[in-house]
């Protein structure tokens, strides 16, 4: 038997015609600690005192360092779940991202993200998929609401 790696696929491939509005792609939660803290810092070279100064933020009635908004905006990267897997190949881009911060996130909390679609305008050859992203926490606070734009290939 013969090895193709085109045909190793996560998911059967779909076009932009194949998706359909209220679909929800949900993200894996996670729990944030220390370690995601450190490493957002590092990525994004922010040292305000607000997101890794325990004291700082206790003297401001914080109940620990609040995680940086593009940190939480950043677990509704739809490659964290199917979606970019089932439209492979179709999928031409991300092009466009906004959210609202809600809440404060801080570590210890578990965050729910999900992508729901919400519109899809058909275009000649491509579409463009607009996505809701909502993140929750443990006690089911919306602490993100946003969007995601997505340029889809059209199957033809």
């Amino acid at each position: 038997m013969s090895f193709d790696p085109e045909a190793h696929q996560v998911a059967p491939a779909r076009w932009f015609d194949d998706l359909a509005l209220g679909e929800i792609f949900r993200l894996p939660s996670r729990t944030l600690g220390d370690g995601n803290f450190t490493a957002f810092q590092t990525v994004s070279l922010d040292n305000h005192p607000i997101h890794y100064d325990v004291a700082y933020c206790a003297r401001r009635g914080l109940k620990g360092p609040l995680a940086h908004g593009l940190q939480v905006l950043s677990f509704t990267a739809a490659g964290a779940g199917l979606f970019p897997h089932q439209i492979g190949d179709a999928l031409l881009g991300f092009i466009e991202v906004n959210a609202k911060f809600l809440k404060g996130v801080f570590p210890g909390d578990t965050l729910y993200p999900a992508l729901e679609i919400v519109e899809l305008t058909p275009q000649r050859t491509t579409g463009i998929c607009a996505m809701r992203a909502t993140v929750h926490n443990q006690h089911g606070e919306l602490v993100l609401d946003g969007m995601h734009r997505y340029l889809i290939r059209r199957r033809l």
